[in-house]
């Protein structure tokens, strides 16, 4: 089957690329690994993260990952898929994740761009804007499960008390 050129007109350039300017001016560091990925390491409030980014054309989809420096034992693992529920329900856009294999919390989310043509600024700087804060507003509540042995429920009572005033 072939694309008529209005269609072809309409598939998403691949945001990678714009991306990558992003990154390069705040200076990040990072890797392109090939003309469909993109990893950088960024600071937070707690700990570096690792930003993971997937381009899939045929989809125009950009698949993200904001990985942890977290490593969750097979022992608390449970407790962090409770802790998992409990903070997803409070998200507006992505979804918190933990990976089987190596045990990291990860934030992700996935970007549909088809029809919408080319990602632009605003969009990637929101989508990283957003994962980051998602990440270092819930980061507390993963360390009291994985490192203080709370429970789900008191990681996420003490880790979302809001601070009143200034210190």
């Amino acid at each position: 089957m072939s694309l008529s050129y209005a269609e072809e007109t309409n598939l998403a350039r691949n945001p990678l690329d714009l991306l990558e300017e992003i990154v390069g001016a705040n200076d990040w560091p990072h890797e392109r690994a090939s003309g469909d990925e993109l990893a950088v390491e960024i600071s937070g409030r707690w700990c570096d993260y690792r930003l993971f980014f997937m381009w899939q054309e045929d989809l125009s989809a950009l698949h993200f990952t904001c990985l942890f420096e977290s490593r969750v034992g097979i022992d608390r693992r449970a407790e962090i898929y409770h802790l998992l529920a409990l903070v997803n329900e409070k998200l507006w856009l992505g979804h918190f994740d933990l990976s089987t294999e190596e045990g990291t919390p990860m934030f992700r989310h996935t970007l549909l761009l088809r029809g919408a043509g080319a990602a632009s600024v605003e969009q990637l700087e929101d989508l990283v804007d957003v994962a980051v804060s998602e990440s270092d507003r819930y980061f507390p509540a993963f360390q009291f499960v994985i490192w203080g042995g709370k429970s789900a429920d008191d990681a996420m009572a003490s880790a979302l008390i809001e601070v009143a005033g200034s210190a």
